[in-house]
């Protein structure tokens, strides 16, 4: 691929050899204020001198003032060039005009998007399946937003982002576009590396003009030292890979001359390479390759991210022997593409490793015996570092059944002593697969207590002999947990993937899927009620649940619960000590579920970890064992269980409906079918 470098110089330079490949020149006095685009559809570049004067011209021109160019009414930002779409142009109060509109005129007037003071930081622009996006930060008065411009249709969504502390303004912002949502990554002076999911799905007409606060989630913490970064960039190179420029590598001392490959699963540096000459902080990807400019070189390193896993991450991956590659796959290593043949010799940065480093290394010889000795008396920080150096050289495909041993240690010192409580760890024995509720009983109760329900959700996957009780308990816990908080957990990913996608179908068209429609539904509802009046007052009073009851995270918890084994009759007794409030607000959500699946057959078909339509169905029935005399005499839940009526007339008329095809299709198979039927018959079958 023939990479090229465009200079302010107006020289353009294949960045393989240097060669220069043309160059252009301005009048005297002339400067180009924004970086030049090159428009793959047109083979012309696009560059904008003394902020309004808009120049385009191919390699064959050489004076730029004898090429196109047009004078625009307002100053311009940047403009923007995605693959395959449209140059977009960025003004500096923040409106946005596709290139080839705003040269069919060019005094056309330009709105101010952004109020007095605030300006723009950082713009790019993003094509998705749909629809092109120019998307740009602002800073006013010490906050920081973010703008999502959409093009055809155009409208502007503002977000706010979150105040990392006084004086704190991201360094650098990196963006793409991802399951329906915009990506958005961003890293503060203090190290601290957050993510945003941003949907591209265009607002209500009343809520365009809103400020909606931005959430994120903090994905790294790096090793910044005592001073904050002034220049560093930090971008995504897949789903767990983050590649990092002018942050100090955590054993090389104070120097920030190092590009950085994190692992964000297990928070876990990958490798490093230490680059020449000074860094700019900056850092860009495209096509599978690093390009970073230092000193007076731009270096452009390949890369190809390894399958994430404990086992790679801690470096301890089965590498395929030499004579053996030709026939199997290899799995990279991040030293091997970053340092090549060199991954094998002494490093700079193993030369410069401290003394705590070496003593950390040497410990993760120590056996599991030792490691159980030392959890009865030392801190928490210790145990964890000690157990991660232990896991690191265990062969995941081996498990090994003693690590259920230091589970119990950490469960017993965890009862015993109070202020004991190593969560980290716990996490990380879990998904060894190593452990079970009958190899460490207490662990899932701990977690409980502690209010871990990261490491509860991790028992609720991995433990498949939880008794009912202690399942009954997780399940009141989750319910008795408040959404806010709950949006607070790092939870596992594929299970709030799973009902983001389920939250952002909530307001689709529904249509007749799986037997069930809301039309249907609303008059199945009120056959049974004679009164025209009273027909029409549970009518409105009874409307099928279309809205999530609890909040995604929440939603993925109890989600956990719907998919965990039970025995229904062992199951029964302690769920009806669940109060009617709890019993309303789980049946509200099933309520949901069912409408969700039964309205959108791709609900089940995405590939997360979720429940069935049948394991939603088993817990509303059990829920209506348990509790049907309380739900009968709640007027709360009349509208709910005259829903869950028409749902379950739905699937019989479903069933009532396949029985039928499925008498004539047997009929057909029983038919003898005519072997010649010549070169061209029409045969009428009739179905009675």
């Amino acid at each position: 691929m023939g990479v090229f470098f465009l200079y302010w110089s107006h020289m353009l330079l294949q960045v393989s050899d240097q060669k220069p490949l043309g160059s252009w020149t301005v009048k005297q006095g002339q400067l180009l204020t924004c970086a030049a685009v090159f428009n793959k559809q047109t083979n012309e570049y696009v560059a904008v001198s003394d902020n309004k004067v808009i120049r385009i011209w191919k390699e064959e021109d050489i004076i730029l003032d004898k090429a196109f160019k047009a004078t625009v009414s307002a100053d311009v930002r940047s403009v923007h060039c995605a693959h395959g779409a449209e140059p977009a142009v960025l003004f500096q109060k923040g409106a946005v005009r596709l290139l080839d509109s705003l040269l069919s005129a060019p005094q056309q007037p330009v709105e101010e998007v952004l109020v007095q003071d605030e300006a723009i930081r950082w713009s790019t622009s993003i094509v998705t399946d749909t629809q092109q996006l120019v998307i740009f930060t602002t800073e006013l008065k010490g906050d920081h937003f973010l703008y999502l411009q959409r093009l055809k249709p155009n409208s502007v969504q503002k977000y706010r982002l979150e105040p990392e502390g006084p004086g704190l303004s991201p360094l650098s912002f990196w963006a793409s576009y991802k399951d329906k949502n915009i990506c958005l990554l961003y890293l503060y002076p203090n190290g601290h590396v957050y993510q945003s999911l941003v949907s591209v799905r265009a607002p209500e007409a009343d809520d365009g003009a809103q400020v909606v606060s931005l959430p994120r989630d903090q994905l790294l913490s790096l090793p910044v030292g005592k001073e904050l970064l002034e220049a560093a960039s930090a971008i995504f190179l897949d789903d767990a890979h983050v590649a990092v420029v002018g942050v100090p590598h955590p054993s090389a001392g104070p120097g920030k001359d190092f590009l950085c490959i994190w692992n964000t699963n297990f928070q876990t540096l990958q490798a490093a390479k230490e680059m020449a000459g000074k860094l700019y902080g900056q850092l860009w990807s495209f096509s599978s390759k690093l390009f970073i400019p230092h000193g007076k070189a731009l270096s452009v390193i390949p890369f190809a991210c390894p399958r994430s896993s404990l086992a790679s991450a801690l470096g301890k991956l089965k590498q395929v022997k030499t004579e053996e590659s030709k026939t199997s796959t290899v799995v990279p290593s991040w030293n091997t593409i970053l340092h090549g043949e060199e991954a094998a010799a002494p490093k700079p940065v193993e030369a410069r490793k401290t003394r705590t480093t070496r003593k950390m290394q040497s410990s993760l010889s120590l056996t599991i015996d030792q490691v159980q000795d030392l959890i009865k008396m030392a801190s928490v920080e210790e145990v964890e570092k000690e157990v991660q150096g232990l896991l690191s050289g265990q062969d995941p495909n081996d498990p090994q059944p003693s690590l259920g041993q230091l589970a119990m240690a950490l469960v017993s010192r965890s009862l015993a002593d109070p202020k004991f409580y190593s969560s980290r760890a716990l996490t990380q024995l879990v998904p060894t697969r190593c452990l079970s509720h009958s190899v460490c009983p207490d662990l899932l109760p701990l977690a409980l207590e502690k209010r871990d329900y990261f490491l509860c959700q991790l028992c609720l996957l991995f433990f498949h002999d939880i008794p009912e009780a202690v399942t009954c308990a997780c399940l009141k816990a989750f319910l008795s947990l408040s959404d806010l908080d709950a949006e607070k957990l790092s939870l596992e990913p594929d299970s709030v993937s799973f009902m983001e996608m389920l939250l952002s179908n909530e307001h689709a068209q529904t249509g007749l899927q799986n037997g069930f429609s809301p039309t249907f539904c609303e008059e199945d509802r009120t056959d049974a009620v004679d009164n025209p009046k009273a027909k029409a007052k549970e009518k409105k009073k009874a409307s099928p649940q279309q809205t999530c009851p609890v909040g995604k995270h929440k939603a993925a918890l109890i989600n956990e619960i719907l998919q965990t084994a039970y025995s229904e009759a062992l199951l029964l007794p302690h769920l009806k000590d669940f109060s009617s409030d709890q019993v309303v607000l789980f049946l509200r959500y099933l309520e949901f579920l069912y409408l969700r699946y039964s309205t959108d057959g791709s609900s089940q078909t995405h590939g997360y970890r979720s429940p069935s339509l049948n394991q939603v169905m088993d817990w509303v029935c059990m829920l209506l064992d348990a509790h049907f005399t309380v739900l009968v005499m709640s007027p709360v839940a009349i509208g709910l269980l005259l829903n869950l009526q028409s749902f379950v007339k739905s699937q019989v008329r479903l069933f009532s409906e396949l029985g039928k095809i499925e008498g004539s299709l047997q009929e057909l198979s029983k038919m003898k079918m005519k072997n010649d039927v010549g070169q061209y018959s029409i045969e009428v079958m009739e179905l009675y």
